[in-house]
């Protein structure tokens, strides 16, 4: 059986954000949808150098438009 079930990952632990049974040792599957997924350090000194200045030359060449709209506090949290 496959069931689609939303969590939040805090403090060490997946929080079921629906309310769902599952018995006691159930095995499941998850699978991160996230655009927060952190990577690895990057260790080598010259490589973070190279990642830095391509992501600092990818910023100046897709900067925030001046007349973007403003996002207000409530606008970035989600709502319930």
């Amino acid at each position: 059986m496959t069931q689609a079930l939303k969590a939040i990952y805090r403090n060490g632990a997946f929080i079921l954000q629906t309310a769902f049974e599952l018995p006691e040792g159930t095995e499941v599957e998850l699978l991160i949808q996230s655009p927060y997924v952190v990577s690895p350090p990057i260790s080598n000194t010259e490589a973070k150098q190279r990642f830095l200045r391509s992501l600092v030359e990818r910023m100046q060449q897709n900067p925030i438009p001046l007349n973007a709209p403003r996002f207000t506090r409530e606008m970035l949290h989600e709502r319930c």
